[in-house]
């Protein structure tokens, strides 16, 4: 598809270089010129400079035949007002639009039509959700859900004196006592798709398969108190504050949002009656164990700066807090993390980027093709979710027989609501949906595509 990227920014950067690996036409659209033109060499693709809510800028990009406007700059406002030209150029072209701005969530919505938007991302309210998911379940370091919720892959870590220490994959169902898969393992930055003789050491990172019940079931046989959370400080009171804090007070959650700037704080009591909103310095270890850090059962440092959000969740951690989420906006940062032991660790970015993908996957509608995407493992790791049909590869054939491409693993078929954990002698059948986990570079768009 012909793409259009407004904003050459760090996600429409990432965009750029997803779309490009996948054989899409991109053509990338900045004011800055040093900015297009490293973009430009790095990943060979057309660069505009220009406003790109003009319509002059738009027609360079050729607007009249492309598919598809991204609008990710770093004004809201320029945003949608790029969407709607590009829309009054092309009738039949599909607009996306970063909003950020909470003033703006329910307008956006109501009046789609009149923005002409067809999708709007808003990365801050997705990442409050992805902390609330994380939050109702301790023991994960991080979950994606396929399968209209059936199928997950979670993210856990191996601690000293786990029952997981030493033991081999061939040997995990007996100490979790779950029907699971172990699709992938991340040792000191390294990821690999393990056999059933792999044993796991301290501080490993292990990707499993299952359904929710399953996985529950895994926690509890490894010894994870998986208990509700009812109290959680907040530290940061920007935009994901405000999602984040609003999604737990309504769901009878006790919060207390800590910010530093007074204004804000005056707007955020105003606007979260329901949440104790305190004006203060949460970098500050003796102002969090004066407002209680110690007995609070979830820390979720947000702030706009990374080291800081590194440095509370760390305080938070020597306090013995149970659970500790992390917000981090660069992903260079994962040497970093992995050093200082940092868990539970959430990027904007990657989350605005995998909901884009997903959508314009979904708007291909060709035969066999991915319906949603997911990257985990930093990045190092894809889970794709297709649908068997009848010009499926294999169908009824058992997965010993198949000859998968390297690095490609069927880590779960579903089939008539139901979720199957496959081993070597499962197959899938006509209208089953499948999920594939895959490694390195090796470009899959259809599910063909998984077989040499």
């Amino acid at each position: 598809m012909k793409i259009i990227i407004a904003g050459a920014g760090k996600v429409g950067t990432m965009l750029t270089r997803w779309l490009v690996s996948e054989g899409h036409e991109i053509i990338l659209v900045d004011r800055q010129k040093e900015v297009l033109e490293t973009c430009s060499e790095k990943f060979d693709i057309l660069a505009v400079q220009g406003n790109c809510a003009a319509v002059g800028t738009l027609k360079q990009t050729g607007v009249e035949d492309s598919e598809v406007i991204i609008a990710v700059t770093g004004s809201d406002e320029f945003n949608l007002l790029c969407c709607l030209t590009a829309h009054s150029l092309n009738p039949d072209i599909h607009t996306i639009a970063r909003i950020r701005n909470p003033e703006y969530t329910e307008q956006v919505y109501n009046m789609q039509e009149t923005f002409a938007s067809s999708l709007a991302v808003n990365p801050e309210k997705d990442v409050a959700r992805e902390i609330d998911k994380l939050l109702k379940y301790p023991g994960f370091l991080r979950r994606d859900t396929f399968a209209k919720g059936r199928a997950e892959i979670v993210e856990l870590k191996v601690k000293p004196g786990s029952p997981l220490e030493n033991i081999s994959l061939m040997d995990l169902n007996n100490i979790v006592k779950s029907k699971v898969l172990v699709c992938a393992i991340n040792r000191g930055g390294v990821v690999s798709a393990p056999s059933g003789e792999f044993v796991l050491q301290t501080g490993d990172h292990l990707f499993v398969t299952g359904s929710r019940d399953e996985l529950t079931k895994m926690l509890k046989h490894i010894g994870v108190i998986t208990r509700k959370v009812k109290s959680v400080m907040l530290c940061g009171g920007g935009k994901v504050g405000y999602y984040l804090a609003k999604i737990l007070s309504e769901s009878g959650v006790e919060v207390e949002l800590i910010e530093r700037d007074l204004d804000r704080c005056e707007h955020l009591a105003e606007v979260l009656p329901g949440v104790s909103v305190v004006n203060g310095d949460a970098s500050s270890q003796g102002f969090l164990e004066s407002e209680g850090i110690q007995n609070c059962d979830a820390v979720v440092a947000i702030t706009s700066f990374d080291e800081m959000n590194m440095i509370i969740s760390l305080y938070a951690k020597n306090y013995g807090v149970n659970q500790v989420v992390t917000k981090v906006d660069h992903v260079d940062n994962h040497s970093i993390q992995d050093a200082i032991g940092l868990e539970s660790v959430v990027c904007p970015k990657d989350l605005c980027c995998n909901h884009i993908v997903r959508y314009i996957r979904a708007m291909e509608n060709k035969s066999g093709a991915a319906l949603s995407i997911h990257t985990f493992a930093d990045g190092q790791m894809e889970a794709l979710e297709f649908k068997v049909d009848a010009d499926t590869k294999n169908i009824d054939v058992p997965l010993r027989d198949m000859q998968l491409k390297k690095g490609v693993l069927i880590a779960c078929i579903t089939r008539g609501g139901k979720l199957i954990i496959p081993d070597g002698s499962s197959s899938y059948k006509v209208n089953d949906g499948i999920v594939v986990v895959k490694s390195g570079d090796e470009n899959i768009g259809k599910i063909n595509d998984i077989f040499v």
